[in-house]
């Protein structure tokens, strides 16, 4: 099984650990729960190393990319990120990734770690002339560190410079070394940043952080009313978060028969682009209107929706039948709104916030409701304000 060069790290800290796609990856730390909260309050640490590192490079490569994901990366200037994806040829979703553009010709492309070698093969073949596409994840880590205290424990454990940093901003990380760069972006939700960067130079970073676990950040508090600084969190937590947030699971939300207008992230498919993998699909698709769609949907009551549970429409009690009318695809209880929440792929009529469903739960119908996604959304004001609930 593979293992990152934190893995020492997490069993010294007691971690949990699970097989993640062929990765030995921590599950948590102290609880699931805990270390939802510690994201949404002060700050949460991620090992994320497990992905992969993709380095694009050379006088084409702006051009080999943009011909390659469904976002318009041409309007990505030098020091910023996109997040979209890769497409075949029938518009279907090969992966999701973000794109950071490190220099003038240079980009590194962050993917999912069980579509590491299937991306690199896709976009070395496709590379234009004058490319160069090299697997930068040997010998290398990522760091995630969520939580709007994030910024505070950065700059007080690493001595980073972030003051002006905005969202998707990319600077380099010199403190951590050569080819070390630190990202305002991450999966949860909440605000955060991600460090890529050698694996000697992450180790230090890790452990650094982690001293802070004890010290307050400012006079935020944890679940239990502890004084809190940064908290290690392990994949339980990064699945709630990320749901919460209304962030979808490649895998599990998406994959190669799924295109980004069914996934509804139209949002990333730029048509207007001259020409791109997919786009002829996407293009036929959009004109006729998708018949399946990717819907949020909470229960005020219940259990929890997981993979595969039926959803239903219709009006029995009307006199009406009732019909299958999709699947989840993701689900989950979120601790900040206090109830289950979920996705999953509906009849595109039904995908309309305010719809009602029916979610199969062992062999029971519990009532849903189509909502507007991200479930939850950050604020502004006191983030010690999250009020956390436990699963009833």
């Amino acid at each position: 099984m593979n293992r990152t060069a934190l893995h020492p790290e997490h069993l010294k800290l007691g971690a949990k650990m699970t097989d993640f796609n062929g990765w030995d990856m921590p599950l948590y730390y102290t609880s699931i729960l805990e270390e939802h909260a510690a994201v949404r309050r002060t700050a949460g640490l991620f090992d994320i190393s497990h992905m992969g590192q993709v380095w694009v490079s050379g006088a084409s490569a702006m051009q080999s990319v943009n011909e390659l994901v469904v976002s318009d990366v041409a309007q990505v200037g030098e020091g910023r990120a996109c997040y979209t994806m890769l497409t075949n040829e029938r518009g279907g979703i090969l992966d999701d990734i973000i794109v950071y553009r490190v220099g003038a010709q240079e980009w590194l492309v962050i993917v999912n770690c069980a579509n590491r070698a299937k991306d690199l093969e896709w976009l070395t073949r496709h590379r234009r002339p004058g490319t160069e596409v090299r697997d930068l994840s040997q010998g290398r880590a990522i760091l995630a560190i969520q939580g709007p205290k994030s910024a505070e424990a950065l700059e007080r454990a690493l001595e980073l410079k972030l003051s002006g940093m905005g969202r998707f901003d990319v600077i380099p990380a010199a403190p951590l070394g050569r080819q070390a760069w630190v990202a305002r972006t991450g999966y949860t939700g909440s605000d955060g940043f991600e460090l890529f960067l050698p694996d000697a130079q992450a180790v230090r970073a890790w452990q650094r952080l982690i001293e802070q676990r004890q010290a307050p950040l400012e006079r935020t508090t944890s679940l239990t009313g502890q004084a809190s600084g940064v908290m290690p969190v392990g994949l339980g937590a990064r699945d709630t978060l990320r749901l919460e947030a209304g962030l979808r699971l490649y895998g599990t939300d998406m994959d190669e028969a799924t295109t980004p207008l069914e996934a509804d992230l139209g949002w990333t498919v730029a048509l207007h682009k001259a020409s791109f993998l997919g786009k002829e699909a996407l293009v036929r698709q959009h004109a006729a209107g998708v018949s399946r769609r990717l819907a949020g949907f909470e229960m005020s009551q219940g259990p929890v929706p997981r993979h595969g549970c039926a959803l239903w429409a219709g009006t029995p009690a009307a006199g009406g039948t009732s019909r299958q009318v999709g699947q989840v695809t993701s689900g989950t209880f979120s601790p900040v709104l206090g109830k289950p929440i979920g996705m999953g792929y509906v009849e595109a009529a039904l995908a309309k916030p305010g719809t009602a469903l029916e979610v199969d739960i062992r062999l029971k119908r519990h009532p849903a409701t189509v909502v507007k996604m991200p479930f939850w959304r950050k604020t502004n004001g006191d983030p010690s304000g999250v009020t956390l609930h436990q699963v009833a």
